[in-house]
């Protein structure tokens, strides 16, 4: 897997698949105890799905199904920076490694939501 965060920082398809590769590498990093398991659930189920509804979005069969497919995009996103608040919470050590990770998502929640008020 290589960086392809500068060359393709405007392509979200890819942006939002670094995301998601980012989101797994971290929650294999977090220990699983009653508290944490659910938030690595929810944390890989959305911030892996990011990418895949942007692709759903991108191939939309009309300007009412891209519109639906992108905020679903944007209600993953701003999950995903819940969750990984909490996991800041719940596993203080990885809290510097979960800012930049909460920052993306942040960014990406910014831009989707930008997209979707566009949308007609």
């Amino acid at each position: 897997m290589e960086d392809k965060t500068n060359n393709k920082k405007w392509d979200l398809e890819e942006r939002t698949a670094i995301f998601g590769e980012k989101v797994i590498l971290f929650c294999k990093k977090v220990p699983v105890n009653p508290i944490t398991a659910p938030l690595i659930t929810q944390l890989v189920k959305a911030g892996t799905s990011i990418g895949a509804n942007y692709c759903e979005a991108d191939d939309a069969e009309s300007k009412k199904d891209f519109k639906h497919k992108i905020g679903i995009v944007k209600k993953e996103s701003r999950e995903s920076k819940h969750f990984i608040r909490m996991m800041a919470v719940a596993v203080p050590e990885l809290k510097d490694e979960a800012k930049p990770l909460w920052q993306e998502a942040k960014e990406l929640n910014l831009i989707f939501n930008s997209i979707y008020k566009k949308v007609s």
